[in-house]
């Protein structure tokens, strides 16, 4: 039963996620812009993290590692939501939010250049699976123009170096403080461009709805519940099940928006998601040899214990195994950063 819900959760967040662009693109028609849209969304979102902080008497990271997660959410998190929210201007929500999610495969080979972590077999065929999908994507476009293409190549771009670059500070820092500070810094920097270059409100109520959607449904509530859901079913299955956010985002883009893709960006779109897929389970893998050679066994969770360096693939969240704290200790992936 534990699981179920733990399923259930991770369901709710993924459908919550991938609204966000849906929800960004009803703020757009609404006549606000992209810069107002983010600061609104991090402010709002700031501001319920901080009282939820507040209630559980979560304390604030401190020194160092406070101005590292500043830097990483007012330039790493600024510049890919950037790239992300104004590339639904110039193309359809569903080929950005696929396109996005060539940022697993990018890790792996950034990861590969720079960490010199070693490219494995399902590595290597997930780079293979995300370029075929890539190239049936963009290649048939018929949603996007070429400015919309490359911010979205550029957001996935960005946060796939964010992680890597990010990946050792968030190994000592609990989810939520990480998550509230580099939110409230972005937000900060959003706020300073706002009051640069004047504001763009939405003109209607249905905009000031999906600006509310954007920061309560789409940052808070999808938040939540993956940290809920994936204290129940673990990383692994967090990160597969987490694959149903573009998947979302295309089919509410067609029911919503009236937005089409042809069969070959479809196919594209789907080898991209199982580019995903096959590096998740490849971990699988991976990590079950490594328990195994140091007498664990039991599955996922034996996985899990073995590989302490994991990033969890989530596109708005990536989280990586860390020393777990006793107030942390059933959570397992500890620390967090939020993108787009």
């Amino acid at each position: 039963m534990q699981r179920l819900a733990g399923f259930v959760l991770i369901f709710i967040s993924a459908i919550s996620f991938g609204a966000l662009p849906i929800f960004a693109r009803f703020a757009y028609a609404a006549g606000a812009d992209p810069i107002t849209v983010l600061f609104l969304r991090f402010t709002a979102a700031t501001l319920v993290m901080a009282v939820w902080m507040l209630a559980r008497r979560i304390p604030l990271p401190r020194g160092q590692t406070l101005l590292g997660l500043m830097a990483m959410g007012a330039v790493g998190y600024v510049g890919q939501s950037m790239c992300y929210f104004n590339a639904l201007l110039y193309a359809s929500a569903s080929l950005v939010s696929l396109l996005l999610y060539l940022y697993p495969v990018l890790v792996a080979g950034l990861a590969a250049l720079f960490l010199k972590e070693r490219l494995t077999k399902w590595s290597l065929a997930a780079l293979a699976l995300a370029l075929v999908g890539a190239t049936l994507t963009i290649g048939v476009v018929g949603g996007g123009k070429a400015a919309g293409i490359a911010l979205s190549l550029g957001a996935a771009g960005i946060y796939s170096v964010y992680i890597v670059s990010g990946s050792r500070l968030m190994k000592i820092v609990p989810p939520i403080p990480a998550s509230t500070v580099i939110m409230a810094s972005a937000g900060v920097v959003y706020g300073g461009l706002v009051t640069v270059g004047g504001p763009q409100w939405p003109q209607s109520a249905q905009g000031w709805l999906a600006v509310g959607g954007i920061a309560l449904v789409a940052t808070v509530i999808a938040i939540v519940t993956f940290f809920a859901g994936l204290e129940r079913v673990g990383p692994t299955a967090a990160s597969t099940l987490s694959t149903l956010e573009p998947v979302t985002t295309v089919l509410l883009a067609t029911v919503l928006l009236g937005e089409r893709l042809g069969w070959l960006q479809l196919l594209g779109g789907g080898l991209i998601l199982a580019a995903v897929i096959v590096l998740t389970r490849g971990e699988i893998e991976q990590a079950a040899v490594a328990a195994a050679g140091g007498g664990e066994a039991g599955g996922e969770q034996a996985s899990d214990a073995a590989s302490p360096g994991r990033v969890v693939y989530n596109s708005e969240l990536f989280l990586t195994k860390s020393n777990t704290s006793p107030m942390w200790a059933n959570a397992r992936a500890v620390t967090v950063s939020a993108a787009p």
